[in-house]
C-alpha cells in the first residue's frame, strides 16, 4: 500500500524507519519530511498544516493510509477535512479528528474530560484574563510548588512549576495579561503539584479495541539532574522498571479503559494514538496530560522495541480491526539522547554544518531538525538529531546512545549526559 506520514521530526523519521520494514508497503511519502526520511521514501514539500496540499498529495500519489505525526494538523482538523472529501472515503487515517484532538489541544477540555469520566488527575481550576483576580486569590489557597499550564498548544513549553507564591502570581500575570505563550495562554490551568515518578504510556486504538505500546520515560529539562528550562524533550528510555505489571494493570483499569469509554460516551470517534503522561504517585497512576499523538523523543525508543509489523498495526487501527492484531515486544532496552543546538530551548542558530554521522556505527540516527543545504547537512531546529542505542542491558544501551551523541559534531552542540542514569540507579 501507499502510505503518507505527516511531519518532519525525529518521531516521523522513526515512523518512516519502522514502516519501511513492512512487507505491506508499496511506496512511502513524508510531508514535509527531513534528510533522514528522504532515504526511506519520497519527501513532499507540503507543510503539516496545509490541509488542502495534503489532500492533493493523497489523490496524486493514491495514498491508502495517512499517519499523522504532530499535533497541529490534528487540532486543525486534518482527519475531518480528509473525511469530507467524497472520493477519499476509503483512505485510512491514524489520528483523531479535531474534537478528539482537544484532549491535547485544550488543557481545560482534558481536565474536564478526566473529572467527568473518573480518570485520576491532580485537582485544578482554569482562569482567563477576565478572572485573573480570582486566579491570584486561588493561588493564595494552594500549597507549593504549584503548576501553571497554558491551555492551548505551546510546543511542549507552556508549563511552569512555580516554587514560590510570588513566582506563581508573576507567571499567571505574564501568561494571561502579557500572552507569554501567545493565544495558548488565553486560558491558564492552575494545577496541584504531584510528587512521584513520571512515565509515558502509549495506546493505539481503533475506537473500540486498543493495544498498549511500550512505555517510556522522557527527560524534559535542558540541564542534567532535571534542572533548567523545559524543552520538547532531551532524551528517553524504555522499558521503565517502575512500570511493573501490577502498576500497568492499574493504568489499564483506572486510566486507559475509562478514557476510551469516556470518548465513546461523549460521542467522539477516536482512531489513533493516545499518549498518556502519568505520575506514579505513591503507587497510583495520575494523569498529568493527554497527547493526541506519539511523543517525541519517546517514539525513538518505543518503535525499536516493537517486533511485530508496525504498518499492520496502524492499518488495523484505521480500519477498526485491532482486535485481530497481536503486538510483539522486544525485552531489550532502548535509550535515546537528543543532540540540540546551543541556546535551545531559547534563541538558537540554524545552518551550522553537521558532521560525524558516519562515525555512528552502533546506534539508530533519527533526524529531528536538519536540512540539506548546498550539498551539506546543516542544523534546522532546536532539537537536531536523536541517537538511539539498544541492548540487552540498560547500561550498554546508555553507552551506545551517549557514544553516538559524542560522535555528532556541529557548532554549539549540546546534549544531556545523564539520560537513563536515574533509571539505572533505580534498577540497582
Amino acid at each position: 500500500m501507499n502510505v503518507l506520514i505527516i511531519g518532519s521530526g525525529g518521531r516521523e523519521h522513526a515512523f518512516a524507519w519502522k514502516i519501511a520494514q513492512s512487507p505491506l508497503l508499496s511506496s512511502l511519502f513524508i510531508a514535509p519530511g527531513n534528510p533522514g526520511t528522504a532515504s526511506l521514501g519520497t519527501n513532499l514539500a507540503i507543510g503539516v498544516a496545509d490541509l488542502a496540499g495534503i489532500v492533493e498529495a493523497i489523490r496524486k500519489h493514491q495514498i491508502e493510509l495517512v499517519v499523522v505525526g504532530p499535533e497541529e494538523p490534528l487540532v486543525k482538523g486534518l482527519r475531518d477535512y480528509i473525511e469530507s472529501q467524497d472520493d477519499l472515503q476509503q483512505v485510512g487515517i491514524v489520528g483523531p479528528g479535531a474534537e478528539g484532538a482537544q484532549l491535547e489541544g485544550s488543557k481545560d477540555f482534558s481536565k474536564n474530560f478526566m473529572q467527568r469520566h473518573g480518570v485520576p488527575t491532580a485537582a485544578s481550576q482554569t482562569f482567563t484574563k477576565e478572572t485573573i483576580e480570582a486566579g491570584l486569590a486561588y493561588l493564595d489557597t494552594q500549597s507549593l510548588p504549584i503548576v501553571l499550564k497554558a491551555d492551548g498548544l505551546a510546543a511542549g513549553k507552556g508549563v511552569i512549576i512555580a516554587q514560590t507564591l510570588e513566582e506563581a502570581k508573576t507567571s499567571l500575570r505574564e501568561m494571561l495579561l502579557d500572552s507569554k505563550f501567545g493565544a495558548a495562554s488565553d486560558k491558564v490551568v492552575i494545577e496541584q503539584f504531584l510528587r512521584g515518578i513520571e512515565l509515558s504510556v502509549f495506546v493505539l486504538t481503533d475506537g473500540e479495541n486498543y493495544v498498549v505500546l511500550p512505555e517510556a520515560k522522557d527527560y524534559k529539562r535542558i540541564g542534567e539532574n532535571d534542572e533548567g528550562l523545559n524543552t520538547g524533550g532531551m532524551g528517553a528510555v524504555s522499558p521503565v522498571p517502575f512500570a511493573t505489571s501490577s502498576f500497568m494493570e492499574h493504568v489499564e483499569n483506572r486510566v486507559i479503559k475509562p478514557t476510551l469509554a469516556g470518548l465513546k460516551a461523549d460521542g467522539i470517534k477516536y482512531q489513533g494514538f493516545i499518549f498518556i503522561g502519568l505520575m506514579n504517585h505513591e503507587g497510583e497512576p495520575y494523569v498529568i496530560e493527554y497527547n493526541a499523538r506519539m511523543g517525541d523523543p519517546e517514539t525513538e525508543v518505543v518503535l525499536p522495541r516493537i517486533e511485530s509489523d508496525f504498518l499492520s498495526l496502524l492499518l488495523a487501527a484505521a480500519k477498526g480491526t485491532l482486535n485481530e492484531e497481536k503486538i510483539q515486544l522486544s525485552t531489550q532496552y532502548a535509550v535515546t539522547t537528543m543532540v540540540v543546538a546551543g541556546g535551545y530551548p531559547e534563541v538558537y542558530p540554524k545552518g551550522d554544518v553537521i558532521t560525524g554521522l558516519d562515525q555512528v556505527v552502533d546506534a539508530h540516527i533519527f533526524h529531528a531538525g536538519t536540512k540539506e543545504q548546498n550539498g551539506q547537512l546543516v542544523t534546522n531546529g532546536g532539537r537536531v538529531i536523536a541517537l538511539t542505542g539498544t541492548s540487552n542491558t540498560l547500561e550498554k544501551a546508555i553507552q551506545k546512545s551517549q557514544k553516538a551523541a559524542l560522535a555528532i559534531q556541529f557548532e554549539g552542540k549540546n546534549f544531556r549526559r545523564d539520560i537513563g542514569l536515574d533509571v539505572l540507579r533505580y534498577n540497582g
